[in-house]
């Protein structure tokens, strides 16, 4: 299979074999979406319409807060703020859980302008991994030897193959899937397992072998969620 200006970037995500390509696939949008909203793209009107309407997830409010220029998040907490306090909270301060604007609540709790462009971004994305996995043996073999793929991920891939595959090629990579997280998971229960028993009197001194144990808990956390801790 030739490359193109759409396989090139998948590629890239999955050459490194570090961790779950798909995360990093997630993180690389994450951090282009960030560092957009950030910059210039904070002032242009249809984005600010956006941000005010959609807001930002606590996710991505971490991310926004670690970059330098506080103002432009500032500005942007500004507007939706004032948003927020037009379409949802009344002068009284209560809200009816049957009103519009209950409903309105619920809704600006469960929405993120970064989301909502990774989301988009990751569909289009998937279907060139999917592509590429059905015509291009060199990309199944680089699929196949990726280190793990995370719980979240490896769900997402499993519920979108079905449709986006054929049923045999459908089955082998569902066991293709399924085989790197048994791999993983299991190298992670015997980390965590010895990180566990390091805590007995009796393994403790100063000849005390924690294996590779020391950093399990974090890369559980990281295989479970999608999120490194």
């Amino acid at each position: 299979m030739r490359e193109s200006i759409l396989t090139i970037p998948v590629n890239e995500i999955f050459e490194p074999r570090d961790g779950c390509p798909i995360c990093r696939m997630r993180d690389m949008l994450e951090k282009r979406t960030v560092e957009y909203i950030m910059g210039a793209a904070m002032m242009e009107p249809d984005v600010r319409i956006e941000t005010n309407r959609l807001g930002f997830c606590k996710t991505h409010f971490d991310q926004m807060l670690k970059q330098k220029n506080r103002l432009s998040l500032a500005l942007m907490l500004q507007t939706r703020l004032e948003t927020v306090k037009r379409e949802v909270f009344t002068k009284q301060g209560i809200i009816d859980n049957k009103s519009k604007r209950a409903k309105n609540l619920a809704k600006t709790n469960e929405t993120c302008f970064v989301c909502s462009k990774v989301d988009w971004a990751m569909e289009r994305l998937m279907v060139t991994v999917f592509d590429m996995y059905k015509n291009s043996k060199e990309f199944r073999e680089l699929f196949e030897d990726q280190p793990f793929i995370c719980m979240p991920h490896a769900e997402m891939l499993l519920s979108l193959a079905p449709d986006a595959l054929d049923k045999r090629t459908a089955l082998d990579f569902r066991d293709c899937v399924l085989k790197l997280g048994q791999r993983h998971i299991e190298e992670l229960y015997k980390d965590v397992s010895h990180f566990c028993s390091m805590f007995d009197y009796r393994n403790n001194g100063e000849n005390a072998d924690w294996g590779n144990s020391r950093d399990s808990v974090e890369r559980a956390v990281e295989f479970l969620t999608s999120r490194k801790p």
